[in-house]
């Protein structure tokens, strides 16, 4: 196990630094779009729990001073998407400057530009957050899939291996139109508005691959998740970030996957070496295999839904700060490195209001064969807190006797245990006993279906509307916050 102060994500090599450079700007037109989608308070103290409450401030009390009454209330999917691209704003600052060693000049300059961004954007969920729009991107669902998912894509989720008629077919003996996945996906039409689906037959495929941020829509199936294998081995001992060691790495929105394995090989003694990246919005992985061992997958930030998939690792294997559910899964631990712990999770939640966590919803947490005789020498925890406000729920799952009783591992001392969130629903097995749990005020042991309601996917509707009252007052709130805002990202663009 790495050192507890030890960053997640590694230091990059110099030739690394552009995307950082890249992101400063992306992160600014962000926030300026999160700036124009701000919605009221109700109360000048929103602020209390931001990590830069002065700033948040600011412009939540110089918006009430100025209210006008001219304003239009957006709908509630829109107060949602808001509150994502706002928390996508703050979980890209802290991937960039988590790549950048932690004294350099590089991280000092980076960071004198985004973290007024910052400020802008932890101010912007405050205000989200006290109308609402911030706090049920888990429970938005409807039946089996998350409301996101349409009925199109529905249908192909639920059809078998083989099944789903596609656009292009990749084989490794020249029988489709490409022998590489990679070749398949650059020649996926860019901006896509309808589902674009990839066959992959079975075979090996010994690649590392990136669906980009224009590749939107695109499914990739394969012939079964021990059938059409995506495998690599970077890691970060052999001088990859953890954020470029992942095998598939998926940015573009409205991604599926289906049917096949994606697996870094590095092992154990390779430290960070992931297998899957998700970055996308909106994305689907289902009935796949992600195998690896430390932070085998990166459930990097937006909106997830992991189901029926296995997952496997040892340190940190479930990580990232998406709005990840993940249902029907099989979580397996392997057997670490000398001296290593296992944690399932290790959840990245920076903010307070960010909407995001992730959810472990009738799934199987199990060892795998090399760690089952040996479990006492390398124990096994449900996640420990990546960052301050880390979320983790398990329910209705299963829980062998592997995972330690304690249940919960600590980062780094008492960090985060006060502002933490791990919560336990109603599971079963010989290792979801909590009598012997951590005890940190973070560590709650659920008994009501509040969390159950608010974490997984299940049916019925959720938060009923706000008197009109209330309504109205936010009204003439909107447009005071919206320039205020928009004077700070001017005076911010004047300052560099």
């Amino acid at each position: 196990m790495r050192q507890s102060d030890e960053p997640l994500l590694s230091s990059p090599s110099p030739g690394n630094a552009y995307p950082c450079k890249v992101l400063s700007a992306t992160l600014f037109s962000l926030a300026i779009a999160a700036a124009f989608l701000l919605l009221t308070p109700t109360a000048p103290d929103l602020c209390a729990n931001s990590p830069d409450p002065a700033s948040c401030q600011t412009i939540v009390a110089d918006a009430v001073l100025a209210s006008s009454p001219h304003a239009h209330r957006p709908s509630r999917p829109a107060q949602i998407l808001r509150a994502i691209i706002a928390t996508a704003v703050l979980t890209d600052h802290v991937t960039c400057l988590d790549g950048l060693d932690a004294d350099g000049p590089l991280r000092d300059s980076v960071g004198a530009h985004l973290e007024p961004l910052k400020s802008l954007a932890s101010a912007s969920l405050a205000v989200l957050n006290a109308v609402g729009g911030a706090r049920d991107v888990l429970a938005e669902v409807v039946d089996r899939f998350p409301s996101w998912v349409p009925a199109r894509d529905r249908a192909l989720l639920e059809a078998g291996a083989g099944a789903v008629q596609a656009d292009v077919v990749v084989a490794q003996d020249g029988s489709g139109k490409y022998k590489t996945i990679k070749e398949a996906v650059d020649a996926a039409p860019d901006g896509g508005k309808s589902r674009y689906v990839i066959y992959v037959k079975k075979g090996v495929y010994k690649e590392n691959l990136e669906v980009g941020k224009k590749k939107r829509e695109v499914m990739i199936v394969g012939d079964g998740m021990d059938q059409t294998v995506i495998t690599g081995s970077r890691n970060v001992v052999d001088g990859a970030t953890t954020f470029n060691s992942a095998t598939l790495a998926l940015s573009g929105d409205g991604i599926i996957l289906q049917d096949l394995r994606v697996e870094n090989t590095a092992g154990p003694e390779k430290h960070q070496a992931g297998a899957l990246r998700a970055s996308a919005d909106r994305a689907v992985i289902n009935r796949c295999s992600l195998d690896g061992y430390q932070d085998t997958l990166y459930a990097h930030q937006l909106r997830q839904f992991y189901r029926d998939c296995a997952v496997s690792g040892t340190v940190d294997f479930v990580f990232g700060n998406a709005a990840a559910v993940l249902q029907g899964c099989v979580l397996t631990a392997r057997r670490p490195a000398a001296a290593q712990k296992n944690a399932v999770t290790a959840q990245g939640r920076t903010d307070p209001n960010q909407n995001t966590g992730t959810s472990v919803h009738r799934c199987r947490v199990v060892p795998a064969p090399d760690l089952a005789p040996v479990a006492k020498q390398f124990p096994t925890f449900l996640g420990r807190p990546w960052k301050e406000y880390s979320r983790t729920v398990y329910m209705l799952s299963y829980l062998d006797a592997h995972v330690d009783p304690a249940g919960w591992l600590a980062w780094n001392g008492d960090f985060a245990l006060k502002t933490l969130f791990y919560g336990e629903y109603q599971n079963q097995g010989p290792g979801a006993g909590t009598a012997a749990r951590v005890g940190w005020p973070g560590d709650r042991g659920i008994t009501d279906r509040g969390p159950e309601r608010r974490h997984a996917v299940h049916r019925g509707a959720v938060h009923p509307g706000r008197r009109l009252a209330q309504r109205h007052r936010r009204h003439l709130q909107r447009r005071a916050l919206i320039l205020d805002c928009c004077r700070w990202i001017v005076s911010l663009t004047a300052a560099s």
